[in-house]
């Protein structure tokens, strides 16, 4: 079977995609630490319907320099160093990421990985700088382009805040939880796949009955 007859690469045109959520301590990508981030590869069911795969989370030691501003912390609740806190070093941390999203990715047929995320600009930033900082050459994320769940659950939902959202979709949702990097992620993950499925029948309509193709496996390394 050749890629593009798989059915998660034909679904996104040869792309995986992979639930991010990082816990930093400010906004600013270029400056803010990193200091947790959790990823969800996504799969396709016997029936063809997307499900959440195995989170991975890490803590995230930050790196030289790093800023801390002490209302992220107010929100996230952690403790960067915490001598009990089991935090990686930012290239360690991608290693893991990577290398469990490229074995997916394998599996799937996919060429390469696109980020999902509840504003996902916010993660593939905080993401495309630690892959900078580290000198990662073989980054297997989309370096642009994403799924975004906030704007997914506003057409879906009417709401865009994460837990609303989640709550409107019938998910379980626990504040205490909340904002810790691996639960967000898997709650994210558990979204996007309700949205997708609910759109099934549009794609199958709209896109596995055209005459053109879904898409190719040049195409899909072209993106």
């Amino acid at each position: 079977m050749s890629s593009v007859d798989q059915p998660m690469a034909r679904r996104f045109r040869g792309f995986l995609p992979v639930v991010v959520d990082v816990e930093t301590g400010g906004f600013n990508a270029a400056t803010d630490a990193l200091l947790e981030i959790a990823a969800v590869p996504l799969v396709l069911d016997a029936d063809d319907l997307l499900q959440p795969g195995s989170v991975q989370s890490f803590h995230v030691q930050p790196f030289p320099g790093a800023n801390i501003e002490a209302a992220a912390l107010a929100v996230n609740g952690i403790d960067p160093y915490h001598p009990l806190r089991p935090a990686l070093a930012e290239v360690e941390a991608l290693r893991r990421i990577f290398g469990e999203v490229r074995r997916h990715m394998r599996d799937a047929g996919c060429h390469r990985a696109i980020l999902v995320g509840h504003n996902a600009h916010f993660d593939l930033g905080f993401l495309n700088a630690a892959v900078t900082r580290c000198g990662v050459k073989r980054n297997p994320f989309h370096p642009f382009s994403c799924f975004d769940t906030a704007t997914l659950a506003g057409v879906a939902y009417g709401q865009t805040v994460l837990r609303r959202a989640a709550l409107m979709a019938g998910l379980p949702f626990d504040q205490v939880s909340a904002h810790s990097a691996g639960y967000d992620a898997t709650r994210t993950a558990e979204l996007f796949c309700q949205v997708v499925n609910a759109f099934r029948g549009v794609y199958e309509q709209n896109i596995l009955n055209a005459s053109e193709p879904a898409g190719t496996d040049a195409e899909a390394q072209a993106d």
